[in-house]
C-alpha cells in the first residue's frame, strides 16, 4: 500500500516537473524574459562598444548588483555574428542581443533588424577642449588629495573628470577602465535627447509648443492631442507611467520585452491633467526620439552624429536603437567619460562650441527652469536641480543623472564640470555633490 501512495507521489512529481519544464520552455514568465533580455543586451554592449571581456561584464555588471535570479544567466557570445545569446539555467528564456555598427547593441524579439549601420565619425578636432588641458592644476596638491579620496569618488567608480574654465583639470579612472572606455549614462541619455530637440529648434524644424499627433495619430482622439513637447521634456504629459525596476513595469517592458518601444509607451493612457502631475518616464523620452526622428525624410539615423556629436567631437558616442530603429534616447548612449563632459560643457557654454551655436539663444536657459509640479526638484530640459543623493540644489548647479551613479553636475558660477560614472547601487545612497564641494574648496572661490 505504501509503495503504491509512494509511486503515485512519485509520478506527480515527475508529471508536474516535466509541466513546469514544458511551461517554461515554451511561455517563460515575462519577469524571466526581462532578465535574459537585461542580460544579453548590457553583455551586448560593453562588449562590442566598449571592448570588455564578457564574463566579467556578466559577473560584476549584471549579477553582482542585480536580481538573485540574474545569478543562474549563463551567456553565449558569438564574436563572428556579433551577437550575444543569454539564458536562464542554460535552457529557459532564451534572448538574443544584436551589434550595428554605429547603433550600438538591439534585443531581437519578434522583428529582424534592419541592415542599417553607421560609419565611424571623422578624426577628433584639435585639442581636447576649447582651451586645452590645465596640467599645472591637476598636479596641484589639494586636488590631487581630492581625486584620491576613495570616499569622495564613491564605491563602484568608474571614471571621474573634472573640467574648469573649458580644461580638464582632474581625472581619474578605475582598474580596467580608461580614457578610451565608452561608459553607458544611463538616464543621462535623456538629457542628451533634449539636446537633440533644441538642435532642431534651432533649425527651425521643431517648436517647445508641438504636438506629438504627427508621430501617434492615435492621440489625436482624446485628451493626449493636446500635449505638447514642452510638457513631455518636463514630465508633466499627464500620461500613465511606472518606472519601476527591478520587477516587470512599464519601463522594463518596454527596454527588455518590445520591439516598438516608442510605440508601447505612447499607448499610456492620461491619468492626469497635463502640466499639473510630475512623473519621472523613460517612456517619455523614448516617445520623443521617435517624434524627433520623424521630422527627419531619413529617419534620423546619422543625426545625433552630424548635428551634435561631430560638432562637439565627441567621436566615441554610440546612441543605441530599439529593433523599429527609434533612438532610446532614454537610457542607452555610450561614451568615453572625456565625452560625456563635452556635453555638460555645451551646456555650461549655453549651447554654444567654437563659436558655433548648436542650441538656441536661451534654449538652455529654459532648460534649467524649475518644473512647479515637481516641487522644484526637475528643470524643464531633462534636467535635475535636486542634487544626487536628495540633497537640496546646490547654488546654481543642475544635474544629468543616471541609474547605478552615472553624474555630471554643471556648475556655472564655478565654470566647472564635474563627470563621476560607474556601477554604484542606488541603496548605497552616494551623491557626487561632496565630491564637486571638496573640488570647490580646493580650487579656492575664484573660478578664474
Amino acid at each position: 500500500m505504501l509503495g503504491k501512495i509512494a509511486k503515485t507521489i512519485g509520478g506527480i512529481v515527475i508529471v508536474g516537473g516535466v509541466g513546469l519544464v514544458s511551461y517554461l520552455l515554451i511561455a517563460p514568465p515575462d519577469l524571466l524574459k526581462v532578465g535574459t533580455n537585461y542580460s544579453a543586451k548590457i553583455v551586448c554592449s560593453n562588449v562590442f562598444i566598449a571592448g570588455r571581456d564578457p564574463d566579467e561584464v556578466l559577473a560584476v555588471d549584471v549579477q553582482a548588483p542585480g536580481h538573485p535570479l540574474l545569478k543562474q544567466v549563463s551567456i553565449e557570445v558569438d564574436q563572428e555574428a556579433q551577437t550575444v545569446h543569454a539564458r536562464l539555467f542554460r535552457f529557459f528564456a532564451p534572448a538574443t542581443s544584436q551589434y550595428r555598427d554605429g547603433l550600438g547593441c538591439t534585443n531581437v524579439h519578434d522583428v529582424a533588424l534592419s541592415t542599417q549601420t553607421l560609419e565611424a565619425p571623422g578624426p577628433l578636432p584639435a585639442g581636447l577642449w576649447p582651451k586645452g588641458n590645465d596640467v599645472a592644476l591637476s598636479q596641484d596638491a589639494k586636488v590631487q588629495a581630492v581625486m584620491s579620496d576613495e570616499s569622495l569618488l564613491g564605491e563602484g567608480y568608474r571614471a571621474v573628470v573634472v573640467v574648469r574654465n573649458g580644461r580638464i583639470v582632474a581625472e581619474r579612472y578605475a582598474d580596467g577602465f580608461n580614457a578610451q572606455t565608452p561608459l553607458l549614462g544611463w538616464s543621462m541619455t535623456k538629457s542628451v535627447t533634449a539636446g537633440l530637440i533644441g538642435t532642431l529648434v534651432e533649425a527651425g524644424e521643431m517648436s517647445l509648443t508641438d504636438n506629438l499627433v504627427g508621430s501617434f495619430p492615435d492621440w489625436a482622439e482624446d485628451s493626449r492631442r493636446d500635449i505638447s513637447l514642452a510638457d513631455m521634456l518636463s514630465m508633466t504629459s499627464g500620461l500613465n507611467w511606472d518606472e519601476e525596476y527591478g520587477d516587470v513595469s512599464d519601463v522594463t517592458r518596454m527596454l527588455y520585452l518590445s520591439d516598438d518601444m516608442a510605440g508601447f509607451a505612447a499607448d499610456r493612457a492620461p491619468e492626469a491633467e497635463t502640466g499639473t502631475d510630475f512623473n519621472y518616464s523613460s517612456g517619455t523620452t523614448t516617445v520623443l526620439s521617435r517624434v524627433w526622428q520623424d521630422q527627419l525624410p531619413d529617419g534620423g539615423l546619422t543625426y545625433p552624429q552630424t548635428a551634435l556629436f561631430e560638432p562637439l567631437g565627441m567621436t566615441s558616442a554610440v546612441l543605441e536603437t530599439d529593433a523599429n530603429d527609434t533612438f532610446i534616447g532614454s537610457s542607452y548612449m555610450y561614451a568615453t567619460a572625456r565625452d560625456w563632459a563635452r556635453f555638460g560643457q555645451l551646456l555650461l557654454q549655453k549651447g554654444v562650441w567654437d563659436n558655433t551655436r548648436v542650441l538656441p539663444e536661451g534654449f538652455v536657459d529654459w532648460m534649467v527652469e524649475p518644473v512647479a509640479a515637481s516641487d522644484g526638484r526637475y528643470a524643464k530640459g531633462h534636467l535635475w536641480l535636486e542634487s544626487p543623493g536628495d540633497f537640496p540644489p546646490f547654488e546654481d548647479a543642475y544635474w544629468l543623472q543616471g541609474h547605478d551613479g552615472q553624474f555630471i553636475g554643471v556648475f556655472p558660477s564655478h565654470d566647472m564640470i564635474v563627470l563621476r560614472m560607474g556601477l554604484t547601487p542606488s541603496r548605497l545612497r552616494y551623491s557626487s555633490l561632496p565630491l564637486a564641494q571638496a573640488l570647490i574648496t580646493a580650487f579656492g572661490d575664484d573660478p578664474s
